[in-house]
């Protein structure tokens, strides 16, 4: 009995600094790619911001047509989709198919008489931050601007 012992060529592995070296790599191209995911994101929520406070605006003044006044602060932008209590016969909406969050999550401010239109209304989003004022990132967005 001939009994011959073979043997397999060794399996060739990545050594610990050929990985290391890979993750490296990988760990620069992300920090050279994600910033810019990022700011185009925050950027593309400013914008999505500033048309949802134009169509609220519109809105407002179509309903403004119809029943020769601006909602209070107390009815706010409620008054888009639900019709005032006693004051519903010149009501023709909705005006809006439904009350949307600032693509932050936060709820679209409303303020009649406004500040910053006196004469007018004020409709912002309070921007990535959820406080009035802010800069950058945390900016309101309104119908001033």
């Amino acid at each position: 009995m001939n009994l011959e012992l073979r043997r397999e060529p060794a399996s060739r592995a990545f050594t610990l600094i050929e990985i290391m070296v890979v993750v490296i790599i990988l760990g620069v191209l992300a920090a050279t790619v994600i910033p810019k995911f990022m700011t185009t994101t925050q950027e593309a929520k400013v914008s999505a911001a500033k048309a949802h406070v134009a169509e609220y605006e519109s809105a407002l003044e179509r309903l403004y047509v119809h029943m020769d006044r601006y909602p209070t602060t107390d009815e706010g932008l409620k008054l888009l989709v639900e019709p005032p209590t006693g004051d519903d016969k010149k009501w023709r909406g909705p005006y809006v198919t439904q009350l949307r969050s600032d693509p932050w999550g936060h709820p679209y401010q409303y303020r009649c008489p406004g500040v910053r239109h006196t004469s007018g209304f004020d409709v912002w989003s309070r921007g990535a931050d959820g406080a009035d004022g802010g800069e950058g990132n945390g900016a309101d967005i309104g119908n001033w601007e």
